[in-house]
């Protein structure tokens, strides 16, 4: 039961907040091209201030000793799923706009977002900081992967130079590489300005669940039924089966298992949704990723949990 009560204190505000906004589009308290407007603001200016934050809150660059092992399992394991990823896009699907949306699909989490306080909900007091830390480690490599998964199928043809151009000048990015820079400088921002990044970063989750849950529609998920199917069981049911079970055998346990746990087993990232709508991709089917990943990952997170829970590893 405390399980299945972590899972749902962690992933409902999320489903309540993209009911909000589904609402107010519905009600049309505000139209689609002020949500589309909204939308731009999140990636651009919000989401970047919210990864900026994340990072530089961490005040633990001495910890990346520590969290070495951890984060080369996980980078090699997001990349081997990458990799993996790449290569299934082509036999699901000839549409390049749904393309880049599916390969995010398979690899990036809401480890942004979720993973702090998913991680802190897990281990309770024995939390010792390492998911801040991971954030720093790995939203980067998301934002990277996804910036090149969305570049990859633009026209169909592959430009390395527009790749690594949407790389240096993608917002989320930016936002990430600031944030580990002010980590590993040790640079303090005076008061007033930190308190104003927090008070930003504070809004930018909420804003962007609601603008995703207002360009949500039932009627639109028939057309994409394979793709949602395949990326809900392989998010949430397959990879997590595997990479979790060889994190086991190598021994991670406790907090650093709790970071793995929602990194491939978690939601899909909201900021993929944005990043979708910017770059080119199939943002519909992005926005049904999002929310459907969320809304199943009450039920996988709750197995997941018990599953290695009984066995003492989390």
């Amino acid at each position: 039961m405390d399980s299945l009560t972590l899972s749902l204190e962690a992933v409902t505000p999320i489903f309540l907040m993209m009911l909000l906004g589904y609402v107010l589009k519905g009600i049309h308290f505000v139209d689609e091209k002020v949500f589309d407007a909204i939308n731009k603001l999140v990636f651009k200016v919000f989401l970047p201030v919210l990864l900026f934050n994340n990072i530089y809150k961490t005040k633990s660059a001495e910890g990346f000793g520590i969290a070495a092992d951890l984060f080369g399992f996980t980078t090699v394991c997001v990349l081997c799923v990458f990799a993996l990823g790449l290569l299934a896009v082509y036999f699901i699907t000839k549409d390049n706009a749904k393309r880049g949306v599916i390969l995010q699909g398979f690899f990036r989490t809401n480890f942004a977002i979720l993973g702090v306080p998913l991680v802190s909900y897990i281990c309770g007091d024995n939390t010792t900081g390492l998911s801040s830390l991971m954030v720093a480690l790995v939203v980067p490599l998301f934002n990277v992967l996804g910036v090149i998964s969305l570049e990859l199928f633009k026209g169909g043809n592959i430009h390395f130079k527009k790749i690594l151009k949407g790389i240096v000048t993608n917002p989320l990015i930016i936002g990430c590489v600031a944030g580990m820079v002010f980590l590993l400088f040790k640079i303090e921002l005076p008061q007033v300005l930190e308190k104003t990044v927090s008070d930003i970063a504070h809004v930018s989750s909420p804003l962007a669940l609601v603008v995703l849950g207002a360009g949500f529609t039932f009627t639109s998920i028939k057309g994409y039924v394979k793709e949602n199917v395949i990326i809900l069981l392989a998010r949430l049911v397959v990879l997590p089966a595997i990479i979790l079970s060889i994190a086991a055998y190598l021994g991670f346990h406790g907090e650093a298992f709790a970071c793995l746990l929602v990194t491939f087993g978690g939601p899909i990232a909201v900021s993929s949704f944005s990043m979708a709508q910017q770059m080119g991709g199939d943002k519909t089917l992005a926005g049904q990723l999002v929310v459907l990943t969320s809304a199943f990952c009450i039920l996988t997170l709750f197995v997941w949990i018990f599953v290695f829970g009984s066995f003492g590893i989390i």
